[in-house]
């Protein structure tokens, strides 16, 4: 699957193009196949997507395939090539890749667990230690049918009143010192050692024993329980280390964000110019008071920013007691009403994401004295600023816009920057805009 998985999107890509140009009787000579060499670096290796949604299927389908067009056909204007293929090869080829990387990653995904289904496809696996983290990886193995692994039970010391926790339906196989040969006699594939890592002694005895089986062995440290941001194996120095809180906006990452940001952000000024003009008349008309608001909000790792926003108030408060806008608020102008309901006051903001104060996608930045107040009643709420705050985010596209009255809201609001940060790539920052233009002219939630 892992072959598959690598070679399915750059096959496919290519399939397309070659299907494109026959169709339209074109001879496949030399810069056909300098394209397909392009197109097929481009997408090597590809990605599975077998654990995705539908939705996350299509989406990020298109919104790939979407960036490396913008990409071939900059390059292939800029250096001439792009007259070389008729033109409506190309269109089709562009309309036709996206549809088919989605078909055919979806049916991988429909035909997958099927296939692993089947007894003689699938591997056998233990596990070491019925502990909290223990119980959460055998969740997963038997809640994945992409996995195609079988869970026969757990091994474990302690006896089954001890563990009430765990169940009736786990299966408790025996104790430590049993699970070697248990692994010899039944043909054991695989092996995860889920005890605790105080328990040092016990796991190198265990390890011991497990030196005359072929079973393959993993570790699962308990520091897993907690909840990861990025989680990766990483190196220091040679030393191995586990990244449990970190970044995603590290090494080539980070440059293709920031890249994103400064294109973006000095197209949509230019084409927003004359807008920016008549909203600062509108706002110097609409009461007296600066037509810039400029507010102190947390930026990347918590350090202060000064964030730009279209005035819509009768006040600029920027203490540290700042009461939420709600709804029917007197504060707010008329005129200010209606920029914060279609979310106009924010434009500005994109000079902030050219200064690289901001980005356009990220969790939005809330007022420091909100940040101070809600630090400590939510867990993992500083987390968010890990990353740059953005102009909309993914919690906003989800019905988290505008006041959030209660904690709870707040702590929803959260989760889906924190979710952002786990599962971030170009192109769900590209849907995430596409799906603020939608969302801004029929959201209520916003005053």
């Amino acid at each position: 699957m892992s072959l598959v998985g690598m070679l399915l999107d750059p096959v496919l890509v290519v399939l397309v193009l070659v299907t494109a140009a026959l169709f339209h009787q074109e001879r496949i000579d030399a810069h056909y196949v300098l394209l397909a060499l392009i197109a097929f670096s481009l997408n090597f290796p590809g990605v599975a997507r077998l654990q995705s949604s539908r939705g996350a299927i299509v989406r990020d389908t298109f919104g790939t395939w979407f960036l490396q067009s913008l990409i071939l056909a900059f390059f292939g204007y800029a250096s001439g090539y792009l007259s070389l293929y008729p033109m409506e090869v190309l269109l089709a080829w562009f309309a036709a890749t996206p549809l088919t990387l989605s078909l055919a990653h979806l049916a991988l995904r429909h035909f997958v667990p099927q296939l692993l289904s089947r007894q003689s496809h699938q591997r056998s696996a233990i596990i070491a230690g019925m502990s909290s983290t223990g119980l959460s990886l055998a969740g997963q193995l038997r809640g994945n049918p992409f996995l195609g692994i079988r869970l026969a039970g757990f091994f474990d010391d302690r006896s089954r009143q001890r563990l009430e926790t765990a169940g009736a339906d786990q299966i408790l196989l025996g104790g430590i010192g049993s699970l070697a040969a248990f692994v010899k006699e039944n043909r054991i594939d695989q092996i995860y050692i889920t005890l605790p890592m105080a328990s040092q002694p016990r796991i190198l005895a265990l390890l011991d024993d497990l030196r005359d089986t072929t079973a393959s062995i993993y570790f699962v440290p308990d520091i897993f329980v907690t909840d990861l941001i990025q989680g990766r194996m990483d190196q220091v120095g040679g030393m191995p280390v586990v990244a449990v809180c970190e970044s995603p906006f590290i090494g080539v990452n980070g440059l293709i964000k920031r890249g994103s940001d400064i294109v973006l952000s000095l197209l949509i000024l230019i084409l927003i110019a004359p807008l920016l003009a008549a909203i600062a008349v509108g706002v110097k008309l609409s009461s007296p008071g600066p037509v810039l608001f400029r507010q102190r909000r947390y930026g990347l790792d918590g350090e202060e920013i000064v964030v730009y926003k279209f005035r819509s108030m009768t006040v600029c408060e920027d203490g540290h007691h700042i009461a939420q806008a709600t709804r029917d608020d007197r504060r707010i102008t008329r005129f200010g009403a209606f920029l914060r309901r279609t979310s106009l006051d924010e434009l500005p903001q994109f000079v902030n994401a050219l200064q690289g104060r901001m980005s356009i996608v990220g969790p939005r930045p809330h007022a420091i004295a909100h940040n101070e107040i809600y630090r400590k009643l939510i867990k993992g709420y500083m987390v968010r600023h890990k990353v740059k705050p953005g102009i909309t985010g993914w919690a906003q596209v989800n019905g988290y816009r505008g006041e959030t009255e209660t904690v709870e809201k707040m702590q929803k609001r959260i989760e889906y920057d924190l979710e952002y940060l786990r599962h971030w790539s170009l192109a769900l920052d590209l849907w995430i805009i596409v799906k603020t233009v939608l969302v801004v002219f029929r959201d209520r939630n916003a005053y």
